[in-house]
């Protein structure tokens, strides 16, 4: 199109004449199919006046920029929940540790932006996006970022290593936490902690003038508490990780110690029975190591104890023994279970069996020898 062409706009008795007051019903629905047929033209043009020079100021064109990191649960992203008559939570996963809370979380690991949105809706506190056994990686961990920043539920990307690379891409993303696997040893803490800060602190690449994590640079405020509102968990799932604990707790940065039972039933020998009672000693005893680690004024712990929910040990059992964030199903896993009750249940119509009866038996308090552990 010319640029004439686009410096002309219709004429007062024109736009007078295609206004609604003006056009019929059957002209109006024409309009909405193809308004190109229904764009006037006039040989009385009116020519646009040339913009004049101004300076560009971003604060012009967004007078209130959050100073919080838009994060899937900073209220720089949470204006949509607003808009949908959700309430912003008011502090970060980190800040309702320290107020002693015990947050309840899911892991995503269909990477369904829908079950990803579904999971927010229905209240969990924190929802892990697990790009280490899920078959997704940076995009389509994205997509259920955004599902999740339409909820009040916040989002933690587990990354499929402990590497700087992983960390960068995860981080730029701005989730609330980041969770780190396989971390053996303090030093391995250590190098985690780095990843996450920039220089002279860390060694973590910086982009942060274009990213999500800082509203693509909008956000003025996200190099000055990025650090502060960033969750950093440390996955201890070995026979030599629960050894040293107690100096991977201590590293400065470590915010949560995540135990993984599963893993760490193979490290001890024990693949195809994370209940066994060696399992459950050695984990009892690296949970007392954090539980028992004070800091030297006598304050709160160095680290707090996270971990996953299990058939033998239930959510409410982790919290009872003082873990301060529960990982309780999996998308899939409860997919799995809704769809292989569904199906049992209607075959047992098919053979005669009344609902009750299923229910009956439901309720004899033994565990389903079918009953699948998931992945950690």
């Amino acid at each position: 199109m010319e640029l004439a062409a686009l410096q002309t706009r219709p004429s007062t008795a024109a736009v007078a004449a295609f206004s609604p007051a003006n056009s019929s019903s059957s002209s109006l629905s024409t309009l909405r199919r193809n308004p190109l047929t229904y764009f006037p033209t006039t040989s009385s043009a009116i020519t646009f006046p040339k913009p004049q020079s101004v300076q560009f100021s971003p604060s012009k064109i967004i007078p209130q920029i959050s100073t919080n990191p838009p994060s899937s649960s900073s209220k720089c992203i949470k204006t949509r929940a607003a808009a949908d008559g959700l309430s912003p939570p008011e502090t970060t996963l980190k800040a309702r540790l320290r107020n002693g809370e015990t947050l309840y979380g899911i892991f995503l690991l269909s990477f369904s932006p829908t079950l990803a949105e579904i999971a927010g809706l229905s209240g969990y506190d924190f929802a892990v996006v697990d790009m280490e056994h899920g078959p997704g990686g940076i995009s389509e961990a994205l997509h259920c970022l955004r599902a999740l920043a339409a909820t009040n539920t916040a989002a933690i990307l587990r990354i499929p290593e402990s590497s700087a690379t992983w960390a960068k891409k995860a981080l730029d993303l701005g989730p609330q936490g980041i969770m780190f696997p396989m971390i053996d040893t303090a030093e391995d803490a250590r190098k985690a902690v780095s990843f996450c800060r920039f220089p002279p602190n860390g060694i973590r690449g910086s982009a942060h003038t274009v990213v999500r994590a800082s509203g693509y640079g909008l956000d003025q405020g996200y190099l000055s508490n990025y650090e502060d509102e960033l969750l950093i968990l440390c996955q201890v799932e070995s026979e030599k990780a629960v050894k040293n604990i107690k100096e991977i707790a201590a590293v400065e940065g470590v915010d949560c110690i995540q135990m993984g039972p599963l893993d760490l039933s193979a490290s001890l020998g024990y693949l195809w029975d994370p209940g066994h009672k060696k399992v459950k000693d050695v984990l009892r005893a690296a949970e007392r190591e954090i539980l028992e680690d004070q800091d030297e004024d006598g304050g709160g712990r160095k680290a707090y104890l996270s971990g996953f929910a299990m058939p033998h040990d239930r959510a409410v059992d982790l919290k009872a023994r003082g873990y301060h964030m529960v990982s309780g199903p999996v998308d899939v896993g409860l997919f799995r279970n809704a769809a292989v009750e569904d199906v049992n249940t209607f075959r047992m119509g098919l053979n005669g069996s009344s609902s009750d009866d299923h229910s009956d038996e439901e309720g004899d308090g033994k565990e389903d020898d079918d009953d699948k552990y998931w992945s950690e």
